[in-house]
């Protein structure tokens, strides 16, 4: 029993930082944010600002889970962003010419997405560039690929069906949040209760050491970016579904930095090793509640950035190790001086 709880709480405990800070954000909320904690039902679906920090800290977060397994073994992903808008384009626009029924076009963008995904692995395995290089290509290109399958205008479409994902609800709260935990879920399972997180971990931990030991890294290497890619195209359908139409433009626009900061702030090392699923989830979770508090507050968007930048090099700098053991040691000086 007590073996079972350790292993429910030892990751809370490692994102600790991340979960005091979002208390302290909600705080905040509840003295300062008329409203911020009102939820009503309308019609089986549960509305309020704290619905909308799920809803919208979801896309975010299932990005941050894709990213998370990238940055586990020592990579990173600055493509995920026009992946987002690849998907949302080649949907919007399957079913806008009436190409394919919806759950094709759904199907076909997630493929496309993994395919995008494998492409950056393939150039980090097989062509040896570094991860940060490899991705950029496909950042830099990617919007232009979804400009072309547009045509360069915005692509709009009435099916409900596939409006369903970013609008409609699933057990009383918003499809996306639904998604969130089902890509989490299988994620989780997938790492924990199979070989394949230690693999992650061994490859970022100690890349050679892990193939001498028969870790086959190549393999692993290429299936975190596929994973990664169809997080993205995830994250592309929702955002595709909830404005009913494609902007290859604007679509996941700096969503590799906000995943990129989900992951850091949940505690997982951008040197690579350990990795914990629940603090980039947390991660982002804080990162949507900041951004909607900031705006509740009427700062505007132009300075939100500021107060966001701030609280991140918080929450990183009390995650230091260096930080935590010169503060351990000011704390021991004031107990010998008492």
């Amino acid at each position: 029993m007590m073996r079972r709880l350790r292993l429910i709480f030892s990751p809370l405990a490692a994102v600790k930082w991340a979960l005091l800070a979002l208390a302290l954000l909600l705080l905040f909320n509840l003295f300062f944010t008329p409203g911020f904690f009102d939820v009503e039902v309308r019609d089986g679906r549960l509305y309020g600002t704290l619905v909308d920090v799920l809803n919208h800290g979801s896309k975010v977060a299932i990005v941050a889970v894709g990213m998370t397994l990238v940055i586990a073994t020592a990579g990173i992903d600055l493509s995920v962003g026009a992946v987002v808008a690849i998907a949302g384009a080649v949907a919007a626009t399957l079913i806008a010419d009436h190409a394919a029924p919806w759950y094709l076009a759904v199907a076909f963008a997630l493929l496309i997405s993994a395919c995008f995904g494998l492409w950056n692995g393939a150039l980090v395995v097989a062509l040896r560039l570094q991860p940060i290089v490899a991705t950029l290509i496909l950042m830099v290109a990617g919007r232009g690929v979804a400009q072309l399958i547009t045509g360069g205008v915005i692509t709009t479409y009435q099916d409900p069906r596939m409006t369903w994902f970013g609008n409609g609800s699933l057990f009383g709260l918003p499809v996306p949040v639904s998604l969130l935990a089902l890509v989490a879920l299988v994620c989780a399972l997938a790492t924990r209760r199979t070989s394949l997180g230690l693999f992650i971990e061994s490859v970022g931990d100690n890349q050679p050491a892990s193939r001498l030991a028969g870790v086959p890294d190549r393999a692993v290497r290429l299936f975190v970016y596929a994973f990664s890619g169809l997080c993205a195209g995830i994250a592309g359908i929702i955002e595709c579904s909830y404005i009913k139409a494609a902007d290859a433009n604007n679509a996941g626009q700096l969503l590799e930095l906000d995943a990129i900061l989900a992951v850091v702030i949940g505690g997982t090392s951008l040197m690579g090793g350990r990795f914990l699923l629940v603090g980039s989830i947390i991660g982002a979770l804080l990162m949507q509640t900041l951004t909607k508090t900031l705006y509740m507050q009427d700062v505007s968007a132009d300075i939100a950035p500021a107060p966001k930048a701030a609280v991140v090099i918080l929450v990183c700098l009390l995650q230091s190790p260096v930080v935590r053991e010169r503060l351990a040691r000011v704390r021991q000086l004031r107990k010998g001086a008492a």
